[in-house]
């Protein structure tokens, strides 16, 4: 029952993170601005996903798994051409064809160089430590991609621009169903897995908490603030004028 449920929640998880980046390529084409989207966190998942792809291939996934690092990888590739094409960055034509072909060509050597002996290592010879090695680079990679959207916050006082909240949402829910696979499934339990999801999610909560705390400050308490402040005004100009009306009535009963 719970292997059952374990693939339930998994497939629910790769779901997630396949479909996860296109509301993000939407936005960047209806906006035709990438301001905000760091552009080092598109080429990093951009990366990691041939390194998940030779994982799941070598270790014999079942086709979901296997096509889920590929569709991501696709996906990722369009998000990094959008963040090269559109303004703030506005790369040359020809830069931008050159380095999604190097990264293609880069995708096709490592999976054909790897997989087969990957394989042979793995499946023959039982030994995991040299895919071990493919799955924490991915794993990495994937990770490190969540850390310049920081550095964005904090150029904008926590506010998230560029960045499409459903994406980050779909791609949260992904993490959290895969966790809850790995909690239900015991008997199979993936240390490293449990550890990228825990970060990957930690990660997209603080962008989620950030964007909150900026909303609370700057939207949602900006009227009463302001309310606040004129009501302080008032009261400061009223006590001006009583002072003002005592000094008058004191000079005319000198003056009497």
């Amino acid at each position: 029952m719970s292997s059952a449920t374990a693939n339930v929640l998994a497939t629910i998880g790769t779901v997630c993170w396949c479909v996860q980046l296109i509301p993000q390529i939407i936005s960047n084409y209806r906006k035709k601005n990438t301001t905000g989207l760091p552009e080092s966190m598109a080429l990093l998942w951009c990366i990691c996903a041939p390194f998940f792809a030779v994982y799941f291939l070598s270790e014999d996934s079942t086709i979901p798994i296997i096509l889920q690092p590929h569709l991501f990888g696709a996906l990722c590739l369009v998000v990094y051409i959008q963040v090269m094409y559109y303004p703030p960055v506005s790369r040359p034509r020809k830069q931008i064809i050159l380095r999604a072909g190097l990264f293609l060509i880069f995708w096709l050597a490592l999976e054909i160089s790897s997989v087969i002996p990957l394989r042979n290592i793995y499946l023959k010879h039982g030994i995991q430590w040299p895919l071990l090695i493919y799955g924490v680079l991915a794993s990495v990679l994937l990770a490190f991609g969540l850390v310049p959207p920081y550095f964005e916050l904090a150029k904008r006082k926590g506010r998230v621009v560029g960045i499409n909240l459903l994406f980050l949402a779909t791609d949260l829910s992904g993490a959290v169903f895969s966790l809850a696979s790995l909690a239900v499934d015991t008997t199979n339990f993936d240390i490293m897995g449990c550890i990228i999801y825990c970060i990957c999610a930690s990660l997209e909560v603080g962008i989620f908490l950030s964007h909150f705390i900026w909303y609370c400050r700057f939207k949602l308490f900006r009227y009463d603030n302001t309310k606040e402040d004129v009501e302080d005004k008032d009261n400061t100009d009223k006590t001006s004028s009583d002072i003002r009306r005592d000094e008058v009535e004191l000079e005319n009963k000198l003056e009497v």
